[in-house]
């Protein structure tokens, strides 16, 4: 009876787990979408206050919670190595910046030293697209 006991208990845990997080439907890209980082160039050396502006093609851009057939909107991913998981929200903290309102460029407050900078297209729930709709990861140099 324990043993029972146990393993409902431990399905149940995993279920609610599993429930918490549920991965939500991955929109597909077009083949020819691509975004890009405009400026600043890769190996730039830049202040402290560095102006990032993006660039997209193939596809266009809406804003967060507008579902519309191939748009989404951009994150800028600082100083990530590992892309953020399929399926599931991009993340949304000092190293995965959200650009909800449809934004194409930012200035960023970076700390003395290297940066890496990468762009990658997410939906309406800000989800990453399938295949992921991501730019090369560049570095900065700041002053």
């Amino acid at each position: 009876m324990r043993r029972f006991l146990t393993g409902f208990a431990l399905a149940g845990v995993a279920a609610l787990a599993t429930a918490a997080s549920p991965a939500l439907p991955t929109h597909r890209a077009p083949a020819d979408a691509r975004v890009y980082i405009i400026s600043p160039a890769d190996g730039a050396t830049v202040g402290r206050d560095v102006t990032v502006r993006f660039g997209l093609s193939g596809m266009g851009v809406a804003p967060a919670g507008v579902e519309k057939k191939d748009t989404g909107h951009h994150h800028l991913l600082i100083d990530v190595a590992t892309l953020p998981s399929a399926g599931q929200p991009i993340p949304n903290d000092e190293h995965h910046k959200h650009f909800g309102g449809g934004q194409t460029e930012t200035v960023l407050h970076l700390a003395p030293g290297a940066h890496t900078l990468q762009l990658e297209l997410g939906d309406a729930n800000h989800v990453p697209f399938d295949p992921p709709v991501v730019s090369r990861r560049i570095t900065i140099h700041v002053k």
